[in-house]
């Protein structure tokens, strides 16, 4: 196998920063994203068209995964975790395009995009309930916890990075040393294979995101309502 194959080129450089390969996709695949959605919706209609009813299924589709299982923030998160399905999904699924490597393969990227899932489940959870209320949460139920805490809020935005970089790396090196011992004849197999597992892991990583988000957000919610005297309803 050439290591060329695997490898993060850079591109250019901008004084100390390298713009390498994973940059350049990750760009093309938002300005490419930004660009089809603002021709879909800038001319919506009563009586939608083809591409139209696409869009719109697809956002009641993510808005209704969301409200599953954050039934009272699902118009508030669907347009952050819908925009990262959509972006992985896409991102995932670039492998397949000759010469072109997807950005999830590159540690930088994944970590780029867990460290966005981190920032956001704080500036979620702080805009719901305030900062003071919000960082009371990692006192509870006793301050002791606090530094097992803050280990796991580190632990898995670690592990959310790996796992996507690891899996989606996985899949291209297992695809390439496949080729190279089949050649061309099982071409239809390996595709399959890199759609399926590209969607599931775009599915993970979204899920796992809105799952630390709402928990950031329902953490003060769930406390008081585990201190809630039994049988006291409120209106």
């Amino acid at each position: 196998m050439n290591d060329s194959q695997l490898a993060i080129n850079t591109v250019f450089q901008l004084g100390p920063l390298q713009v390498t390969t994973t940059v350049i996709t990750s760009w093309g695949i938002i300005l490419g994203l930004t660009v089809f959605f603002w021709l879909t919706t800038r001319r919506l209609s009563p009586m939608p068209g083809p591409l139209q009813t696409f869009v719109e299924a697809l956002v009641t589709v993510i808005e209704q995964a969301v409200a599953e299982v954050a039934p009272q923030q699902a118009k508030k998160l669907t347009p952050f975790i819908g925009s990262l399905w959509i972006y992985l999904v896409i991102a995932n699924l670039s492998g397949l395009l000759p010469g072109i490597h997807s950005p999830t393969r590159d540690l930088s990227a994944t970590a780029a995009l867990a460290i966005v899932v981190f920032l956001s489940t704080h500036w979620y959870g702080i805009s719901s309930q305030g900062i003071k209320r919000y960082l009371q949460h990692y006192l509870k139920p006793s301050p002791i916890l606090l530094p097992f805490h803050l280990v796991s809020e580190i632990t898995r935005t670690v592990a959310l990075a790996i796992r996507l970089f690891g899996n989606m790396m996985s899949l291209e090196m297992a695809a390439l040393l496949i080729l190279l011992v089949a050649g061309f004849l099982a071409p239809v197999p390996i595709l399959l294979l890199h759609i399926i597992e590209a969607l599931v892991q775009a599915y993970i990583f979204g899920m796992l995101a809105l799952v630390y988000v709402a928990g950031g957000i329902q953490s003060q919610q769930l406390h008081q309502q585990k201190n809630q005297p039994s049988g006291v309803k409120h209106d």
